[in-house]
């Protein structure tokens, strides 16, 4: 048979993989093969990560993401380490959620520089010539907040607009090279920004009925996401490109 799946002795790095999507698409991508080079801050929540990942030849390096210099020379260390890499998977970043009257601009550089001018720097990084191999691919998480309006979530959402348009003019330039690069777009899934946000609005609150009624499949799993994003990253996905899978529980179909 077939696997739908298979990313045997595919090198892939993920950004972020410390807990929560990233902790989650690292053990999926390592079940079905995916030799995966973690990057987080946290060193110690990465050796953990590591013993929860099946199979051998993983690593991990930790690195602040949002020091956006450190980047290039991470990505050359793990090239050197274990050769140029297959796939690249981007989940860091942070909600800052701060209505506009509190919303000042240090506040707003500060999420764009984690959850979008990371992204690009990685993705510009790791595309250079000997840094990749034929038929890489790029995932990098987004969110349906890109698409849909929530007070306070004005710096998140932008940054996640930002990552979903540049794609599509990021999958043209690399199409050359043969890389694809894609987002995936959840919406609410059940990770630590969920929890702070149910302690914010309590669990009767009203918009946790508004979030249970316009996401009617319910809130989402970290796997949920995972298991697109290795749908994504896989080599038979060569011909989707430059576009973002939304994975919401059917909240965007309201």
């Amino acid at each position: 048979m077939y696997p739908l799946i298979d990313l045997s002795d595919k090198r892939i790095v993920v950004v972020g993989a410390s807990k929560g999507i990233g902790r989650q698409a690292a053990i999926t991508l390592s079940s079905v093969g995916a030799k995966c080079i973690l990057i987080s801050r946290n060193s110690e929540a990465l050796e953990k990560v590591i013993n929860e990942l099946d199979g051998t030849g993983h690593g991990y390096y930790a690195m602040d993401v949002s020091d956006i210099g450190s980047i290039e020379a991470c990505v050359k260390s793990i090239v050197a380490q274990y050769g140029p890499v297959d796939g690249l998977v981007y989940v860091a970043g942070i909600t800052n959620d701060r209505p506009i009257n509190l919303l000042k601009q240090e506040a707003v550089e500060t999420t764009l520089r984690l959850n979008f001018g990371g992204f690009i720097e990685f993705v510009r990084c790791a595309t250079k010539r000997k840094m990749y191999n034929p038929g890489m691919r790029i995932v990098g998480v987004s969110s349906t907040a890109a698409f849909s309006g929530t007070p306070a979530h004005t710096a998140y959402s932008a940054s996640k607009a930002a990552m979903t348009s540049a794609v599509k003019c990021l999958s043209r330039e690399l199409a050359d090279k043969g890389i694809a690069i894609n987002t995936v777009s959840p919406s609410m899934i059940r990770t630590d920004m969920y929890d702070k946000w149910l302690d914010d609005n309590g669990e009767e609150g009203y918009q946790v009925k508004k979030l249970n009624r316009m996401q009617y499949l319910g809130v989402g799993e970290t796997e949920d996401i995972a298991n697109a994003i290795a749908f994504l990253i896989r080599p038979a996905a060569r011909f989707i490109a430059g576009t973002t899978l939304v994975v919401d529980g059917g909240g965007t179909t309201n």
